[in-house]
């Protein structure tokens, strides 16, 4: 109890809001485009060419609300408790100067990427998958609420990378506000149900090494292959992408309006 109140609460509400905000203007433009205003329009390029129905947002959002809250709490916990006296974070961007800061983003885009792609992997083991990772899984035909829908349990491995980031690098709090937004926005591409890159982009030398949201897409769907996150780097150096992914992505990119 007293380690509990020696904690900073007051900084709860304010994480959440930065959190929430993030995942909520990402996910809620994405879903007002593609599924209220242009859904006609664009429903050519759906990769799954029906649409998850009202229970399915519901369900989505809410999980994603309960995973910001844990999110907030675990950065409440690393920012106010003795954990925080033996992080990396530094307050003074001079401390380790601009070329470090500026250095530090690709360095947490392979750390994130590299991680991912193995916690993703580990959750669809079958001790752990229909304890934590269907929660995640419910979501075949997944919206951009899916983004942050995980169980409970996966949300807190989830951000054991910002963990990995406070001991493992030095660490701006400003550079995790910009790295995460980056990444939610991604999150919510992967997520979207449309393809965005243009017919082709997979076969290009840039291209096949960047995950897309007909990647992902189908890992929902069929539940095997397509563990990355933001490239397919581990997926093809590890053989574990599917078969019939240039196929999809071809058929997603190609059909006319």
């Amino acid at each position: 109890m007293e380690y509990l109140l020696s904690l900073r609460w007051d900084i709860l509400p304010e994480a959440f809001i930065k959190i929430g905000s993030r995942y909520f203007l990402a996910a809620s433009v994405a879903f007002l485009i593609f599924y209220i205003l242009f859904k006609q329009k664009f429903s050519y390029k759906k990769i799954q060419q029906r649409f998850p129905k009202v229970p399915d947002y519901l369900r989505e959002a809410g999980f994603s609300f309960i995973t910001m809250l844990i999110f907030s709490v675990l950065i409440m916990v690393l920012n106010s408790s003795p954990i925080a006296e033996h992080t990396t974070r530094y307050k003074n961007i001079s401390d380790y100067g601009w070329g470090y800061y500026f250095l530090a983003f690709p360095i947490m885009f392979i750390l994130h990427d590299f991680y991912f792609y193995w916690i993703h992997r580990l959750m669809h083991h079958k001790t752990l998958f229909k304890y934590i990772h269907l929660v995640h899984h419910r979501s075949t035909n997944p919206s951009p609420w899916a983004a942050y829908a995980f169980h409970p349990l996966e949300s807190v491995m989830e951000h054991g990378i910002v963990v990995l980031f406070y001991f493992i690098m030095p660490i701006h709090i400003t550079q995790l506000a910009i790295f995460f937004l980056f990444s939610i926005c991604y999150n919510v591409y992967g997520h979207l149900g449309y393809e965005l890159y243009p017919a082709g982009f997979h076969i290009t030398k840039i291209g096949r090494w960047i995950n897309t949201s007909t990647n992902h897409n189908q890992h929902h769907q069929y539940f095997t292959g397509n563990y990355g996150l933001y490239t397919l780097v581990w997926d093809r150096l590890f053989n574990t992408i599917r078969a019939d992914y240039d196929e999809r992505f071809v058929d997603a990119t190609t059909r006319q309006q």
